[in-house]
């Protein structure tokens, strides 16, 4: 099989509110995954928009997280997704055979200020590359 016919790796992040944690690890995995993973996010009980601090925290990297809304989970994202992240969403999300997953013990960014949020920010920017290249094959 080809690279180019080759599936790509799918990654479901998954938090209470889908506001914070899960949106910047989506945001980080799509930038710098550079379209060689699909990447979902969503929340067991979802916020009403993303978290202000954390659109400010990447905006301050270059990523424009603005648009993005919190998303319900559901049991199809689950099995549509090769690796499922969780980040505090406890007991909520549906387990499947075959599937990877993953617990990041985060702090919760909501109601903090953007120097709080900073250093999540970071984390999770750490845990993604590390992530990255337990999916993509290095170049050649």
């Amino acid at each position: 099989m080809s690279t180019e016919t080759a599936k790509k790796p799918s990654v479901l992040f998954v938090c209470v509110h889908n506001a914070g944690r899960s949106q910047m690890a989506a945001a980080f995995l799509t930038t710098l995954g550079e379209g060689r993973i699909e990447v979902r996010s969503a929340g067991s009980a979802p916020a009403d928009k993303v978290n202000p601090a954390a659109v400010e925290a990447m905006a301050e990297l270059g990523i424009d997280m603005s648009a993005e809304t919190p998303k319900i989970l559901t049991t199809e994202a689950v099995k549509e997704s090769d690796v499922v992240i969780t980040m505090g969403c406890g007991d909520t999300c549906p387990i499947f055979p075959g599937k990877r997953y993953e617990d990041w013990e985060l702090e919760d960014p909501a109601g903090q200020g953007v120097e709080s949020v900073r250093p999540i920010r970071d984390d999770i920017k750490a845990r993604i590359e590390v992530l990255i290249a337990s999916l993509v094959p290095a170049a050649k």
